[in-house]
């Protein structure tokens, strides 16, 4: 990259990253579709009850609840805050103006996530991060122990703040309208997506946003969530802990070893504290969960960052994890794709399957795999002839106030 703002090389990209960035996208899109086609958003529990496959749903249901949910996105938010240190690494050592591109940057992905969260999937998370990404940019010159604090400490009450906010919030009691989440609400959403009513469904989500998220408080919640894990994202960037990754490998295999079975045994039994009947029950079985989930949660993310950095750097890993690298290259193009492949599975509109709460965990599962893999062959494909995804190239294109070159020499 010039000073004049040229995006970066092919050659400069840290090539572990975009595997993770693929791995994160792949978990990502499981838990977004399997949790929006599933009860209390698009789907009864009775609905789902009733399929032949209900045993099985809902035993895949508990396992990607322990493998995936809030890892997936932890990841992704982790590799944001990594990857806004180590372009601001690169921008400031060639004598670029960081700061002007990087809010130039922010504001074209807020443009993106309020075009995505009002009219194509309301559960974007790309205005979290841009707005998150705003906070970060000012404390980018924070001391390294003041950050990881500041991190940990927003992560934590992030979550806690979700937690209470979702808990305690009742906005739709005092307007007297639905909270969106009761079956009403749910069968009212079938209906729309029957019908194949496009505004009719923008408006439903429009308004449940404005209670459910919004006016709540909700927002803010999500907010510190998001910036505790880009500021530890950027506190790992700042000690090149990936982008030198090969210089600490035995490092990175120590802490695989031990942070990956430990979280997986940890968030198991946070899963089975909320989803198992057979586990007594008693007055603080909830909060329990919740704790142990909390622990567990980072504990988890890192073991899986940890063995995805050990298993790249072998030979048989790195070709293993390159299909997840074609994935990660193209990660905006291929989020926003995920977000078309949601709306076509569950909603009626134009060519539209409308899905919802007609198929179960296992069927929705089976379409995110079928999908997943076409992303791809398909990211592979195109990046063989052009040098970024079409989303990309639109947002570097908007942020350097040039076109940068499309197709490959």
């Amino acid at each position: 990259m010039h000073s004049d703002g040229v995006p970066v090389a092919l050659a400069e990209r840290v090539q572990v990253m975009d595997v993770l960035r693929g791995v994160a996208l792949f978990g990502v899109f499981l838990v977004n579709l399997v949790s929006f086609g599933g009860v209390d958003l698009m789907a009864t529990e009775q609905q789902l009850l009733s399929l032949p496959t209900a045993p099985v749903d809902f035993a895949l249901q508990d396992v990607i609840e322990w493998l995936f949910v809030d890892k997936a996105n932890t990841l992704f938010a982790f590799l944001f805050g990594l990857g806004f240190y180590l372009q601001m690494q690169r921008l400031e050592a060639r004598g670029a103006d960081f700061e002007r591109l990087y809010r130039r940057r922010l504001w074209v992905l807020l443009g993106i996530g309020a075009i995505q969260m009002f009219f194509i999937w309301t559960w974007d998370i790309l205005h979290l991060y841009a707005l998150a990404g705003f906070v970060l940019l000012a404390m980018r010159r924070v001391a390294n122990r003041d950050l990881l604090a500041i991190g940990i400490i927003c992560a934590l009450g992030g979550r806690t703040l979700q937690k209470t906010l979702a808990e305690f919030t009742h906005l739709a009691t005092w307007t007297g309208t639905s909270s969106g989440y009761d079956e009403a609400s749910v069968l009212a959403r079938q209906q729309l997506s029957a019908s194949g009513d496009y505004l009719g469904i923008v408006q439903n989500f429009f308004d449940w946003a404005v209670i459910d998220y919004l006016s709540s408080g909700l927002i803010v919640g999500w907010l510190l969530y998001a910036l505790g894990r880009f500021l530890i994202g950027a506190w790992v960037g700042r000690h090149g802990w990936i982008a030198r990754a090969r210089e600490f490998l035995p490092q990175w295999k120590s802490l695989a070893g031990w942070s990956l079975p430990l979280g997986l045994m940890l968030e198991g039994a946070a899963t089975l504290l909320n989803d198992a009947s057979w586990v007594p029950d008693w007055e603080h079985r909830e909060f329990a969960a919740g704790m142990t989930h909390l622990f567990a949660l980072p504990v988890l993310a890192l073991g899986y960052v940890s063995a995805v950095v050990a298993l790249f750097h072998s030979p048989r890993g790195a070709r293993l994890l390159a299909p997840f690298a074609w994935v990660g290259r193209m990660a905006l193009t291929n989020y926003l794709t995920q977000s078309l492949v949601i709306g076509f599975v569950l909603f009626g509109v134009g060519p539209g399957l409308a899905l919802a709460g007609r198929v179960g965990t296992c069927t929705l599962a089976g379409i995110v795999v079928l999908a997943y893999t076409l992303q791809v062959v398909f990211s592979r494909w195109w990046l063989g002839r052009f040098a970024y995804g079409p989303a990309e190239w639109l947002w570097r294109a908007l942020t350097y106030g040039k076109r940068p070159a499309w197709r490959l020499a």
